[in-house]
């Protein structure tokens, strides 16, 4: 497998990232490393492409953003864990190993699911709505995006967190859904800690040997 690269970015603004992750998507070539950028988000609401106005159920001053993601609206805010997964998935299938959107947003959710067992938690996730759930609630929000063969967006897991915004929203589209985050079933819920674990597992999922991490 080609080299990985792991950008360890801090707290960024949500639209300046997204931008930085189209030019990304749009200027690499075959030869690009694929990368993984780690992030927190100060308080945002983010529409998918698809995104219907009224799952926005009550306007509020957290700025709402149009993004190219898929899926429906969901909420960013600090203590949330994000990874973006940059793959070049049209180049994991040249090397034969058959890499399709659906086995990237399973690797996704099953990084999750391993992640959350390390701390004797029981998620899973749901053949009908992406993501990944405890007892009924979600813990992880997916969104993902395909240009030239290649992705960009990824993963929300919620940490430790202030989930009152997500009442303002129906998340990802569905009425009634009640948030939760790794803080509600562990004393020490640390991003920090966190993201290390979600990473070993989505590599180790889709087979990488090599990382190299950047903290910029």
């Amino acid at each position: 497998m080609p080299q990985l690269i792991i950008r360890q970015l801090g707290v960024q603004d949500y639209q300046e990232i997204w931008h930085k992750m189209q030019d990304f998507t749009d200027k690499r070539d075959e030869q690009t490393a694929d990368e993984i950028w780690l992030v927190q988000h100060p308080s945002v609401f983010t529409q998918g492409s698809a995104g219907k106005p009224e799952h926005l159920l009550n306007p509020t001053n957290i700025p709402v953003v149009q993004s190219d993601r898929g899926g429906q609206i969901t909420y960013h805010g600090l203590g949330q864990q994000i990874m973006y997964v940059l793959i070049d998935i049209k180049r994991h299938k040249a090397k034969g190993n058959d890499l399709s959107v659906r086995d990237l947003v399973t690797a996704l959710e099953q990084c999750v699911v391993k992640t959350l067992a390390d701390y004797g938690i029981d998620a899973y996730p749901k053949p009908d709505a992406p993501g990944v759930y405890v007892d009924g609630k979600k813990i992880c929000s997916l969104g993902l995006r395909i240009r030239k063969g290649c992705s960009f967006h990824g993963l929300a897991l919620n940490i430790q967190m202030d989930l009152t915004p997500f009442r303002n929203i129906n998340p990802c589209g569905y009425a009634g859904l009640e948030m939760c985050q790794l803080a509600d079933f562990v004393a020490e819920a640390d991003c920090d800690k966190v993201s290390p674990k979600l990473v070993d597992y989505f590599t180790q999922i889709l087979g990488y040997n090599k990382q190299q991490i950047i903290n910029k």
